[in-house]
């Protein structure tokens, strides 16, 4: 076997790859990888045991992370919940990690990391030399079953009686892509981020979202008498919706807007025809988060992170660089704090 390089964004298979195999997503699509590289610089690479002159049937993408702070390393993928191999034997997976953990001798990698959900992949793990370097819990919504008994499987206090609340209120749901729905989800989404001691995303990597996913991504925002109080924004592919962003202002949370948001976006996804929704990874140890994907659905399983090479050290690192950041966002002035994250995402990916 021989593996081959070639660039997702260019490459025309890719997208029909895409198309069939099992196991692509969302975060696999050109749109996602051209908004990563548009915002931070990334430059995508895939491999591969197709030949350039032949169909592709299999393909490994990963980005670029270039950082003088963070140091280098290859990510599949930045930002993303998510990103499964899409290779179908094992003995073509095994080839493909192996050449790249030789390739590492050669490059200016600090490690490989690698985000698979429920493939093959999952089946190596530590047999490969990787470590599982980070766990979270992915949720996802069942939609083939009627509306009704949709409604009726929701947890009655904290998802069916907070819709009816929200109702009640009168809120008010919009959605679309307007420039107006974005300013006040990043609105929100400051709010968000500073509630959680951390900057905000940058604007442009939103707008680059807008731009590049076209109408596979939808802004969905509550409001009360005008005023934002809750948004979510939501990318499609296939026959799966992807909750990516949920925001809120919590001095607004007793009126249900959350809930009321998520119900309006299960109605369209069924009127769409789609048939999974998926609620997107929960830290391992957000148990509130957690508690709350849990009152919506009892499908969730538990994903990791796998980095190679091997080192509990950089780990325990990160952990101790992240909880001193987030002491010192907190003391920062919100004009500080934005700034902030449009210099630090991109060491970050």
């Amino acid at each position: 076997m021989q593996i081959y390089r070639f660039d997702p964004l260019q490459d025309a298979r890719w997208p029909k790859l895409l198309e069939t195999h099992r196991y692509a997503s969302v975060f696999h699509t050109p749109a996602w990888l051209e908004a990563l590289r548009r915002t931070y610089g990334y430059k995508p690479i895939a491999f591969t045991l197709s030949p350039p002159t032949g169909e592709l049937k299999n393909g490994l993408v990963f980005c670029r992370v270039c950082s003088w702070i963070t140091g280098g390393r290859m990510v599949s993928l930045p930002f993303s919940d998510h990103c499964e191999p899409l290779v179908d034997r094992l003995e073509d997976l095994d080839f493909l990690i192996g050449c790249l953990q030789a390739d590492m001798e050669h490059q200016k990698w600090k490690y490989l990391e690698v985000r698979p959900v429920n493939g093959i992949f999952t089946r190596k793990g530590e047999a490969s030399g990787f470590r599982n370097a980070k766990v979270y819990y992915l949720h996802s919504l069942d939609l083939r079953p009627e509306l009704d008994d949709i409604f009726r499987s929701l947890h009655k206090d904290s998802a069916q009686r907070r819709i009816r609340h929200a109702e009640r209120l009168n809120l008010v749901s919009q959605h679309g892509r307007s420039e107006q729905l974005l300013k006040d989800f990043y609105g929100l989404q400051k709010l968000t981020r500073r509630r959680h001691h951390l900057p905000p995303q940058p604007y442009a990597w939103f707008r680059n979202l807008l731009s590049c996913m076209g109408s596979a991504l939808e802004i969905r925002l509550a409001y009360k008498d005008r005023v934002p109080v809750a948004g979510v924004l939501t990318l499609r592919f296939r026959n799966t919706l992807y909750y990516k962003y949920g925001v809120s202002d919590a001095r607004l949370k007793n009126m249900g807007a959350m809930p009321f948001l998520l119900w309006d976006t299960i109605r369209d996804a069924k009127k769409a025809g789609l048939e999974e929704f998926d609620l997107g990874r929960s830290e391992s140890d957000n148990e509130g988060l957690i508690a709350f994907k849990d009152h919506w659905t009892h499908i969730h399983r538990q994903i990791s992170y796998w980095r190679y090479p091997a080192s509990d050290s950089l780990a325990s690192s990160e952990d101790w660089k992240l909880r001193i950041a987030k002491r010192i966002f907190t003391l920062m002035p919100d004009r500080v704090l934005d700034a902030t994250g449009r210099l630090i995402y991109r060491h970050i990916g």
